[in-house]
């Protein structure tokens, strides 16, 4: 199974931190891709000392990095397409798009390192990406997900039982039913999300929330967290990128040694259940910030997922829970809303639309609290749907 590690964070942070840990994934002897999705500076390529572009180029022993070209994966996207596309085209009476005038529309970078995040099985060990910022990178891993709801919503897996009825229902109705062609285009989409999501949803695929040690935003890092946590993904560790060195605590400098000592109190606070790794300002290239940060050792695993889980509290309470852990969320930032059978959460800028287990759809929301890095929503049975003496 592919070690898929996704760096995302502070723009300053997140280059150097994935440098450092692709080279030191080589470093253990694992054939380790280096990808650059969210680099428009370049600091990766400058790190590396090489020009990266869309193919992956072997950089030392063990190492290879490519640049996601979202130009290029947006038309070939389009080409894996043509004939699938090319029948619409005739619907419509029009001549398809040449390559040269396609141009990249507006979500096809998320795309684009959804794609390249794909690696054939067995090319590498470890995958390491310095992704786009925690709220882009979150909104690209629910974008399969949000598009199989919309893929079940607007043709659903039922309807293409009505295909073998097709020249019948349209002599009938007298009105054209949807062309194969349709449904095959839905069933490549399915297919398509269904392998995105299995790298996405792998246990061995975790996020690494890198930061600046002396102008982090600890709030934004923990509601980053939560986001991610809303949506399943695995935290694996937390990189403060260039803290002040532990000796600066002793400095006979009174200000550096209370700088020092507010970086690392703050640094303590953030208790999200994941290592917290540093580097300090000492390490003056990426194989130095590999050492600080991982040493000798494998780094850090992926964590478990975080699922919701229900509870039966109906003998003792009367009420049932679902839970979710919820790591840095804040209770200003929570919303629920019950809409038929699912149920819409909010975490301030993140939302998902969960559906709910067969036995919630029968209840009533009664309540949720947010407590210890966990949220748990209260139901309680309706009487007009919940089982007599059930």
């Amino acid at each position: 199974m592919t070690r898929t590690v996704l760096v995302t964070g502070e723009a300053a942070a997140v280059p150097a931190v994935a440098v450092a840990t692709a080279l030191h994934a080589a470093g253990q002897g694992l054939d380790t891709l280096l990808l650059a999705a969210d680099d428009p500076h370049r600091l990766v390529d400058e790190a590396l000392g090489h020009r990266l572009d869309g193919s992956a180029r072997p950089l030392g022993e063990r190492l290879w990095a490519a640049r996601i070209d979202e130009q290029q994966a947006f038309r070939d996207a389009l080409a894996g397409l043509d004939g699938k596309l090319r029948t619409g085209f005739d619907l419509l009476g029009v001549d398809p798009l040449e390559p040269d005038e396609l141009t990249a529309l507006p979500g096809t970078r998320q795309l684009a390192l959804l794609r390249a995040l794909r690696v054939p099985a067995g090319e590498y060990d470890v995958v390491v990406a310095a992704a786009p910022p925690p709220a882009e990178l979150t909104a690209a891993l629910a974008l399969p997900e949000q598009l199989d709801r919309y893929l079940d919503r607007l043709l659903p897996e039922q309807r293409q039982a009505a295909r073998a009825l097709r020249p019948l229902l349209a002599a009938v109705a007298g009105v054209p039913m949807p062309a194969e062609w349709l449904y095959s285009a839905r069933a490549w989409a399915a297919g398509e999300l269904a392998a995105t999501r299995a790298v996405i949803e792998s246990p061995g695929t975790s996020v690494r929330l890198a930061l600046d040690a002396g102008a982090a935003s600890l709030t934004a890092t923990r509601r980053a967290a939560a986001g991610l946590a809303l949506f399943g993904h695995r935290l694996d560790a937390v990189v403060a990128h260039r803290a002040l060195p532990a000796a600066a605590l002793d400095s006979a400098d009174p200000w550096l040694a209370e700088q020092a000592a507010a970086e690392r109190d703050r640094l303590a606070g953030l208790d999200l259940g994941v290592p917290v790794l540093t580097a300090d300002r000492t390490a003056g290239d990426p194989h130095q910030v590999a050492a600080q940060l991982y040493g000798t050792g494998p780094g850090p695993r992926p964590a478990e997922a975080w699922p919701w889980r229900a509870e039966d509290r109906l003998a003792e309470d009367g009420v049932l829970l679902w839970r979710l852990a919820a790591p840095g969320a804040e209770r200003a930032d929570l919303e629920l809303l019950r809409r038929g059978d699912e149920l819409v959460v909010g975490l301030g800028p993140y939302r998902r639309i969960l559906p709910l287990p067969s036995a919630l759809r029968r209840c009533t929301v009664a309540g949720a609290a947010l407590r210890d890095g966990e949220l748990t929503v209260r139901f309680v049975p309706d009487p007009a749907l919940w089982p007599s003496g059930g």
